[in-house]
């Protein structure tokens, strides 16, 4: 069952470390990401799935202990997915450590999960694929919460990248309306409209979210929660949102 949400975005410039010199503006964002981490926190979930995307060959479950890194960004710094209890209890279980790296979202979210000290719940995620369609991202979350406890959600992914000329999609005219009605679905925990996200759209403007939020709809079907919109914004060009579902 799931009780709570958190939706957040998902870019490295939220790690300071990436972000280096322009860190702070960015700091109202990490602080909206915080205070949604601890609407989880409250709801007292058994367990916390990540869901962001996910590039091909990292699709797919992450357990605990799976670890991930800001190399490529030309940081030294590697996270790890949930924490030392979580590890040690998933390396018992598996006899190894997990093999692939976590996606570029998962580790935001590890980081995260890792500077607001989370240690309410056991932690996994999952990794979808841009080209997931509408319905298989609701059967996929309807899956998750069809699992036993209480369920907690932390979902990344950013909306357009298309708000202006420098963006990474450069300016697109439908950009803005179309953060606009993911912005107010997310901020009223409304089900049918993240579920009506128009997905070609969606990928047209480089919208990341879009699967996860869809995972998310699949997820919350009959959960009964509300939403509250914390962070709203499009620096660089980009959609970022905070919500927090409970």
């Amino acid at each position: 069952m799931l009780v709570a949400a958190a939706v957040c975005p998902g870019p490295p410039l939220l790690v300071p470390a990436v972000a280096a010199g322009a860190a702070p503006e960015l700091d109202a964002a990490r602080a909206a990401c915080a205070d949604a981490l601890g609407v989880l926190a409250a709801a007292r979930p058994d367990r916390l799935i990540v869901i962001g995307p996910a590039e091909r060959e990292r699709r797919g479950e992450h357990p605990s202990g799976t670890t991930g890194s800001f190399r490529g960004f030309g940081v030294d710094l590697d996270v790890v997915l949930g924490t030392d209890t979580d590890t040690a209890a998933a390396d018992a279980g598996a006899g190894e450590s997990p093999g692939r790296e976590l996606p570029v979202s998962l580790a935001v979210a590890a980081w995260l999960l890792e500077h607001t000290h989370w240690t309410a719940a056991p932690v996994s995620g999952l990794g979808v694929g841009e080209p997931l369609d509408t319905e298989r991202c609701l059967r996929t979350g309807r899956g998750i919460a069809a699992g036993d406890g209480r369920l907690a959600l932390l979902v990344m992914g950013d909306a357009s990248a298309c708000r202006s000329l420098k963006a990474p999609g450069y300016l697109d005219e439908r950009a803005a309306g179309f953060d606009e009605e993911a912005a107010r679905a997310l901020g009223t925990a409304d089900v049918a409209a993240l579920k009506a996200l128009d997905a070609e759209l969606a990928y047209a403007l480089k919208a990341a979210g879009r699967a996860p939020w869809q995972v998310l709809a699949g997820a919350a079907e009959g959960a009964g929660l509300g939403g509250e919109l914390l962070y709203e914004a499009a620096p660089y060009g980009v959609g970022y949102l905070v919500a927090a579902w409970s």
